[in-house]
């Protein structure tokens, strides 16, 4: 009988994980099993959906358990009427950058409208017929994460026409603390819209208070916003992620790696795009006898063209970092971009991509000319030090959960 009552236990305490990606943080590694997303607390906004045209900004994350929005809200009989799709797609296969197409949805036959190819903002006409909007969408607190650009047109979108807009919030697994250069303005782009730090330490439903708040939108217009706060939720909780966010971040420490790695982004160094631990190993085919550990990009779904593609390259392997440690230490590490800058000059080769890729990462061409100059980490975090003051002054008009100061 203690068998069968055991054996009975694990099947209910297996069964409940069916959704996490293989990849996913282990159970026993999550602390916050009683964080409750917005979308899960259907309580608090179906009775704004019910006999309303409604438009949907999903993709693969935006689910309750097992279930996508989607299919839940049609099995509640609120009227989806369109889809709209950002960077990677409805499933969240596509690769980063890559033009996403307009379609239909296979399993509803909805309208599927890209938001991530020739547009990036719903036109009016693409809005008709739409009551009102919902956007449910993971993010990763990150300024060059494009989804809180599409975020940004889609309130622009919806204020221009008088379509009231619910942001269904989750949890940041960057909001514990802020970091990075303040975007300047002229280096504005669809990889960073907004005068904010590299991490900026908000859910998405507080980001979306800010832009409202700040009159970021063309023409200071202003969105009828309404957010979904998540239950169990404060700016110290440790969340991983139960699906991957996009196709290049696998699982919790590659999120928690991504705000520190995806400088390199606008280098000749390779983050692992075409491997199976991206944002998680660092190298270049030029520093073979420098460093030891090497991996090889090969085209694959997520990554077709990788940098360094079927090319060896020497480096780092960060996956054995702890990610509690990763976590505790609530800041940019700059010393892998310094290290790499180093001995690329060293080797006389260029390190910066020809592009000015790195800048519109950065929000600045400050970081890269500090880099070149050789300047120390102190000093770089020295000339944030009063930006990131007025961030923060800022940043407490908006806050919806317990602040980590």
């Amino acid at each position: 009988m203690i068998l069968l009552l055991l054996f009975n236990l694990f099947i209910s305490c297996t069964g409940n994980n069916a959704n996490l990606n293989k990849d996913a943080v282990p159970e026993e590694k999550v602390q916050n099993q009683e964080v409750i997303v917005g979308a899960a607390r259907t309580q608090e906004y179906l009775h704004l959906l019910k006999d309303k045209h409604v438009g949907l900004v999903v993709n693969q994350t935006s689910t309750i358990g097992n279930d996508h929005l989607v299919d839940m809200l049609i099995e509640k009989k609120i009227k989806v009427k369109k889809l709209f799709a950002p960077e990677h797609g409805i499933r969240g296969k596509e690769d980063a950058g890559a033009k996403i197409e307009d379609g239909k949805d296979a399993k509803t036959g909805l309208d599927i409208l890209s938001l991530y190819g020739k547009k990036k903002k719903p036109a009016k006409e693409d809005l008709e017929g739409l009551d009102i909007l919902v956007f449910d969408i993971q993010d990763v607190g990150v300024r060059f994460y494009t989804y809180i650009s599409t975020l940004h047109y889609v309130m622009e979108a919806a204020a221009e026409n008088d379509i009231p807009l619910i942001v269904l919030d989750r949890p940041n697994p960057n909001a514990h603390y802020v970091d990075g250069p303040i975007l300047e303005k002229e280096f504005s782009s669809f990889v960073g819209m907004h005068p904010v730090p590299v991490v900026y330490g908000l859910t998405i439903g507080e980001y979306a208070k800010m832009i409202n708040g700040e009159k970021w939108l063309l023409n200071e217009v202003q969105c009828d916003l309404k957010v979904i706060l998540c239950e169990g939720y404060d700016h110290n909780t440790q969340y991983p992620l139960p699906i991957k966010p996009s196709p290049n971040l696998p699982n919790y420490r590659s999120i928690l790696l991504y705000p520190s790695l995806c400088f390199f982004e606008g280098t000749h160094v390779s983050v692992g795009r075409g491997t199976s631990t991206q944002f998680q190993v660092i190298g270049s085919p030029l520093l073979k006898g420098k460093k030891a550990f090497s991996f090889t990009p090969v085209s694959m779904d997520g990554a077709k063209y990788p940098k360094h593609e079927n090319t060896i390259c020497y480096g780092d392997d960060l996956t054995q970092l702890g990610e509690k440690e990763i976590f505790n230490s609530s800041k940019l590490d700059l010393g892998y971009l310094m290290e790499y800058a180093r001995m690329h000059k060293e080797l006389g080769k260029e390190f910066f991509l020809a592009n000015n890729f790195f800048n519109k990462l950065a929000g600045n061409a400050k970081l890269q000319a500090a880099i070149r100059e050789g300047k120390t980490e102190e000093k770089i975090r020295e000339s944030w030090k009063e930006d990131h003051e007025n961030y923060s002054q800022i940043r407490k008009n908006y806050l919806l959960y317990n602040m980590f100061e």
